[in-house]
């Protein structure tokens, strides 16, 4: 069989794969035990809003640390084109689960018999023999994840070699850089940390005036760190995420509009961003906001805030806090600026 219809063939797989996966209730063949027993894990479509879950058995997240709610959301890298590993390979069949998963595609022939006799070979009658089954206590066969969110993403087809066996307490081949470590798993809880929405408190509240200080501030109890656990129970190794909030950007919305301070950024200080506007503060210039000096007219501006979290991770073998892409998460709110009316005796 040539190499591009065995390419071929493997993307067919790998969809077959993606559409089971993506179904609202899927069972996967797991093993989160002991050696050589599978059980059964349910991904079912509303696990998103448990504490925790697992992705087809191989990295489970504990999210009880996690923002949580209606108003919370995904943090965006600020590196660019920084994310997380769209594809790794994880242990995910025993020796009998690897036969229940492989023998149907055979005898549906749906993958052609050169390709099939190539796949006995090597699982059964080859390099391996009957599935490895000899060694059922001591190890497990590893193939790819495709990171949930990530499955249209051409980087999932990276992880495209063929599925193979590592002994427990070996390291996976040193030729698949895509295996699973404690940085990968702290790249993929990256991806499931959430955090609180940025819609800030402002003083005036939604109306204010032209050449007015208004005030801005964050809610202490909501901005606080969170963090998300990955782990790999079969191998014993995991990694904590962990989100803190650092400063909070004001853009007015318009070229016309002064911040406090001039670079719109409000940096963290103690428990809160921005300071709440309180009676007897009238004269004072805020330590973060904004003034307009145009009216918004019939209209309104888009004021949009913006706070940027440190991202770092602590995991299985490191000694100390290992630093990740900061995030960010914004929102935008209508602001709605009047002229100072003064009347002429």
């Amino acid at each position: 069989m040539s190499a591009v219809a065995r390419k071929t063939i493997q993307v067919a797989l790998l969809a077959g794969a993606l559409a089971l996966a993506n179904c609202p209730t899927a069972v996967a063949d797991v093993v989160p035990g002991g050696k050589g027993s599978g059980t059964e894990t349910r991904v079912d479509g509303g696990q998103d809003d448990q504490n925790v879950s697992a992705t087809a058995g191989a990295v489970v997240f504990d999210r009880s640390k996690n923002g949580s709610g209606d108003s919370t959301g995904p943090v965006t890298s600020s590196s660019g084109s920084w994310t997380p590993p769209a594809c790794y390979y994880a242990p995910k069949y025993t020796p009998d689960q690897l036969q229940k998963y492989l023998e149907p595609i055979w005898n549906a022939e749906s993958t052609g018999v050169e390709w099939d006799r190539e796949q006995r070979n090597k699982y059964v009658d080859g390099e391996y023999k009957d599935f490895n089954k000899a060694k059922a206590d001591e190890g497990y066969w590893w193939d790819s994840y495709v990171t949930k969110g990530r499955e249209g993403d051409p980087g999932a087809l990276k992880c495209d070699k063929p599925i193979f066996w590592v002994d427990t307490g070996d390291a996976p081949p040193a030729d698949i850089p895509e295996a699973i470590t404690p940085e990968m798993l702290a790249q993929l809880a990256y991806a499931e940390i959430r955090v609180a929405s940025t819609r800030v408190e402002l003083a005036p509240a939604g109306t204010t005036k032209v050449n007015l200080p208004t005030w801005a501030w964050l809610d202490a109890a909501d901005f606080k760190p969170v963090s998300v656990t990955a782990s790999v129970p079969l191998l014993g190794v995991n990694a904590t995420t962990t989100a803190e909030p650092v400063s909070l950007r004001i853009e007015p919305g318009t070229g016309d509009a002064a911040t406090y301070p001039a670079s719109g950024v409000c940096e963290l200080a103690g428990d809160r961003i921005g300071e709440a506007y309180a009676k007897g503060k009238a004269g004072r210039t805020p330590p973060c906001g904004v003034k307009y000096l145009r009216s918004s007219g019939d209209g309104s501006y888009k004021l949009r805030a913006t706070v940027t979290w440190k991202i770092h991770w602590t995991g299985t073998g490191v000694a100390a806090a290992q630093n990740l892409p900061d995030g960010t998460f914004g929102a935008e709110q209508d602001v709605v600026v009047q002229e100072i009316q003064s009347v002429n005796r």
